[in-house]
């Protein structure tokens, strides 16, 4: 299993301690080079920044057209650290795309790609058994504050009723297979 991620999803899990829990879920992360200077050049001493350096299973890997970054960010309104994320995805046929910015979630589902967020994939480790207590990373999320879209939290908080879909399906309900098993599962949002 691998995964494409933006600097975002990094960055929050490191501030709230669950960085490492995506190591079991992803053999491999990659990130663009423009991550990574946004976590770990610009993010010095920050967040993130040390967590992406010394994660073994992290690998930093250009793009093997440039000049496509360059098109979509005269084509699109979004960072390119978003846009480089979302390139390399599809450039991988990564497993899922890592990304919270909506307009970049959007455009990474139009091209096809598994996205999950920040919210998701705490929600993910939750129902792997990997993070015990999902409402203590919740109210960590508000201590560091955190900004998640309300588009991604919204729908999320169904894990907290007992008809949730999340605790009886499969956790990557918007991708194309489960990645933990190998069963297919319906595209619903995220």
């Amino acid at each position: 299993m691998i995964a494409v991620a933006d600097s975002s999803p990094l960055v929050i899990l490191a501030k709230i301690g669950c960085f490492h829990l995506l190591n079991p879920l992803f053999a491999r992360v990659y990130i663009s080079a423009e991550v990574h200077h946004e976590v770990v050049l610009a993010g010095a001493g920050l967040p993130g920044s040390q967590e992406v350096t010394s994660a073994d299973w992290i690998e930093t890997k250009g793009l093997a057209n440039p000049a496509q970054l360059q098109e979509a960010i005269s084509r699109y309104p979004l960072g390119a650290g978003e846009l480089s994320s979302i390139l390399l995805a599809e450039e991988l046929s990564a497993d899922a795309v890592l990304l919270d910015d909506h307009k970049a979630r959007t455009l990474a589902r139009t091209k096809g790609l598994p996205v999950r967020g920040s919210v998701g994939l705490l929600e993910i480790f939750h129902v792997r058994g990997l993070l015990p207590d999902l409402r203590a990373a919740f109210r960590l999320l508000l201590a560091h504050n955190v900004y998640i879209d309300t588009k991604a939290v919204e729908p999320s908080t169904t894990i907290f009723t007992t008809s949730s879909p999340l605790i009886s399906s499969n956790p990557f309900s918007n991708s194309r297979t489960n990645p933990f098993t190998s069963t297919s599962s319906p595209s619903t949002p995220a």
